[in-house]
């Protein structure tokens, strides 16, 4: 079975260094991360993990996804997908420009039916047939808003916005998925909505947590639970909270911080125990199997990767639970499996990702540098794990 080829994580980590001009050494001392750790990388004998990934980056001042590939644009286009974020992007960029006087919009009422329908697309991972309806969407919902300035109808701008940072983020456009949330934020400040400010700022902390900022993030995740101070209380208040809670955690485990990212996840719990399954509730799919599976990346985040594959096997995933999140739980506790030296399971929960969300999964960075590290590390993969590098088309 042939080895992957050089266009890896690691090769990129390589080129990039070399193009800073510094040695492996240099390179190592500058991140803090060992320099056997490095080589390794470079190599391809060693998946790189996201905390390392991080560091990298930012030590050699580029973006996380100029070392995974990000996005992968061949990829994309082979799938048909390339072609519709330029629509999305051109969307975006009309949001202060007034009303159109050659888009005639659809009522308020059918305009959110459309938004929320969208939402539960992305959450059900048809990735492509969301971004085909979304630009026609936020092109009504914006001469919507100016037309007629009402809490409404900024509102639905702002929920528009949030898939565009939704698909674009799940796609590997890491840029533009934060000129969504820019524009989800203006759009929730003329909303005078406190619960959609801490939902963009937990947003904003997950995609600096992807770009290995995690002092940022976390600053993002403060301001999110300052802004639901002036939000009503009640469930949906609660289940923000939780989230955020959880996001918090997340960012403390992946900096190796163990006692606040325990304080976080206990917290997300208690409010997880009082309101139950709050999986609807702006589509965060919180919830107590939400705990549980942040746990897992927890755990992983801190390294304990033996824990985390413990911790999933404890989780009962109910039934309808949403697809987008469980493949990304499959993918995590792949990473844990991988790195316990369980590779046969790790290659096992891949296949589940894809089964469950194959859009997703083609394009998750977990995915591709897991299987990445299965491949340097095969000894008796079967016959279908090459099957799956050609369907990564890697």
């Amino acid at each position: 079975m042939p080895s992957l080829h050089d266009d890896h994580t690691g090769a990129r980590i390589a080129h990039t260094r070399k193009v800073r001009r510094l040695t492996q050494r240099e390179l190592a001392d500058l991140s803090h991360v060992s320099y056997s750790t490095l080589t390794k990388v470079e190599q391809g004998v060693l998946p790189a993990s996201p905390s390392v990934l991080g560091v990298l980056a930012r030590a050699l001042s580029v973006p996380v996804t100029e070392l995974t590939g990000q996005p992968y644009l061949e990829e994309l286009r082979q799938d048909q997908l390339d072609g519709l974020i330029n629509p999305i992007r051109e969307a975006l960029n009309i949001y202060d420009l007034g009303p159109d006087p050659d888009v005639s919009p659809r009522t308020v009422e059918e305009l959110e039916v459309h938004a929320d329908r969208l939402c539960a697309m992305v959450r059900a991972t048809n990735i492509k047939q969301a971004a085909a309806e979304l630009p026609g969407l936020i092109h009504e919902a914006t001469t919507t808003a100016h037309l007629n300035a009402t809490d409404r109808n900024w509102r639905l701008l702002a929920s528009a916005y949030r898939t565009a940072y939704d698909v674009t983020a799940k796609l590997g456009f890491s840029d533009l998925g934060m000129v969504a949330l820019d524009r989800m934020g203006w759009s929730a400040e003329r909303a005078s909505d406190a619960v959609l400010s801490g939902v963009r700022q937990y947003m904003r902390g997950v995609a600096y947590l992807r770009a290995g900022d995690y002092r940022t993030g976390k600053r993002l995740v403060r301001l999110g639970l300052t802004d639901l101070d002036q939000a009503a209380p009640g469930r949906v208040l609660d289940a923000v909270t939780g989230q955020l809670h959880l996001g918090a955690a997340v960012l403390a485990g992946r900096d190796k911080d163990r006692d606040t990212a325990e304080g976080h996840l206990g917290e997300a719990q208690r409010i997880a125990e009082r309101i139950g399954p709050a999986e609807k509730v702006h589509w965060l799919s919180f919830g107590p199997t939400n705990v549980g599976v942040h746990r897992v990346s927890v755990l992983a985040e801190l390294d304990l990767y033996l824990e985390a594959v413990q911790s999933a096997q404890e989780i009962a995933i109910p039934d309808g639970w949403p697809p987008s999140r469980l493949a990304h739980h499959h993918a995590e506790v792949a990473r844990a499996q991988m790195w316990a030296g369980r590779t046969d399971a790790a290659f096992k929960s891949l296949l589940k990702a894809r089964k469950v969300a194959p859009q997703q999964t083609r394009y998750h960075p977990t995915v591709r540098e897991t299987y990445a590290g299965l491949d340097s590390a095969r000894r008796r993969m079967p016959d279908t794990f090459s099957n799956y590098g050609s369907w990564l088309r890697m």
